[in-house]
């Protein structure tokens, strides 16, 4: 089993710009920042989140019905998720399953609170 967990945003970056309004953010700290918010700016990828939060782990075969889009959108927006550090996937066979990364949507909330 291969387990893929893209490490795009670094996490070092985001975590010092707690809370967002505590300082003005560099210019790195703010593209880091960006790419978790444009991830959750689509209302297909928040669905899609919402998902698979709701449970341990949701296999990408049981995410299409549900969502009513094909296999390779469903793909495409896990894949944004997945860079962003949202979720991570477990390559099974033929199938990917994912699970959230709670540290990053709390830090994804952290970010937001005054």
């Amino acid at each position: 089993m291969s387990k893929r967990s893209p490490e795009l945003v670094d996490d070092s970056v985001v975590e010092c710009c707690s809370p967002l309004a505590s300082e003005v953010l560099t210019e790195k700290e703010a593209h880091d920042v960006a790419r978790i918010f444009a991830a959750l700016g689509d209302p297909v990828r928040l669905r899609l989140l919402s998902m698979i939060a709701s449970s341990d782990e949701a296999c990408s075969c049981n995410l299409e019905a549900p969502l009513g889009k094909s296999q390779p959108t469903v793909s495409h927006h896990t894949r944004i998720l997945a860079e962003a550090g949202l979720i991570v996937g477990e390559k099974r066979g033929r199938w990917t399953w994912w699970r959230t990364v709670p540290d990053r949507l709390e830090m994804a909330a952290r970010l937001l609170r005054p």
